[in-house]
């Protein structure tokens, strides 16, 4: 009877270490869900920053190439010649 005694108080101990080790692992779940949804929410942020970036470095460019700079006189070649055509077709337009 002792040993089966012995065994069920073996056992509870055993049970009671995994429950703390289970309430443990559920605690630091919730931890890592809140890191992810912060870092979610950052990456977010940071998309949104790059993009409104990537806008204004090409809005520069294109200002860079209307004004004519050494750098780009290739793209400001094709922007003019993208300017000429639109205005040929707004004449056409008008002309009919």
């Amino acid at each position: 009877m002792s040993s089966l005694s012995e065994v069920v108080d073996s056992l509870e101990i055993r049970i009671a270490a995994l429950l703390k080790k289970y309430e443990d692992v559920k605690q630091m779940r919730v931890v890592l869900e809140q890191e992810l949804t912060a870092t979610q929410q950052e990456n977010k942020q940071l998309k949104a920053i790059v993009e409104t970036h990537e806008g204004q470095i090409k809005t520069l460019k294109t200002a860079n190439a209307l004004l004519g700079s050494n750098d780009y006189k290739r793209e400001t070649k094709l922007k003019i010649n993208a300017l000429v055509r639109e205005i040929d077709a707004c004449i056409a337009s008008l002309a009919e």
